[in-house]
């Protein structure tokens, strides 16, 4: 089969307010989608590294503008992006965890680490308005 013939996957895009509000409305609209829509993808850890994305957005970016959230239902799972107005890159993303990091006393430096060992796959791209940072995970869980 052509890919031109398969319908595209659903998918939603929501403007978040740039607060620790929007943690909790990502995590619903991911569990909702995913839950509606009964896909195999693991829902616990969508919610968490959406939450994640959304935190760092948040704590790390201006909040001149929205952040953006978009989850893509996948035919094997799902992937989820967050766009924010700032273009440069989400610290150590796409780089593998170095063996003295993260401290576990700390409060904060886990999340990252958390998306590159809980997803399929992860990254950030430049976007015309700042950058997106997405994560993907196949069906069920890990």
């Amino acid at each position: 089969m052509h890919d031109s013939l398969a319908p595209p996957a659903p998918s939603w895009r929501i403007s978040l307010p740039h607060t620790t509000a929007a943690v909790p409305v990502a995590r619903a609209l991911v569990r909702t989608v995913l839950h509606e829509l009964d896909r195999p993808a693991d829902c616990d850890t969508a919610e968490l590294l959406t939450a994640e994305l959304v935190a760092n957005a948040v704590e790390h970016t201006a909040g001149l503008r929205p952040i953006e959230l978009v989850v893509e239902v996948l035919p094997a799972g799902c992937q989820v992006e967050v766009h924010d107005a700032d273009p440069r890159p989400p610290g150590d993303l796409d780089r593998a965890a170095q063996p003295d990091e993260p401290d576990p006393w700390q409060e904060h430096g886990r999340g990252l680490l958390l998306i590159r060992a809980l997803s399929r796959s992860c990254g950030h791209r430049r976007t015309d308005s700042g950058k997106a940072v997405w994560f993907t995970l196949g069906a069920g869980p890990l």
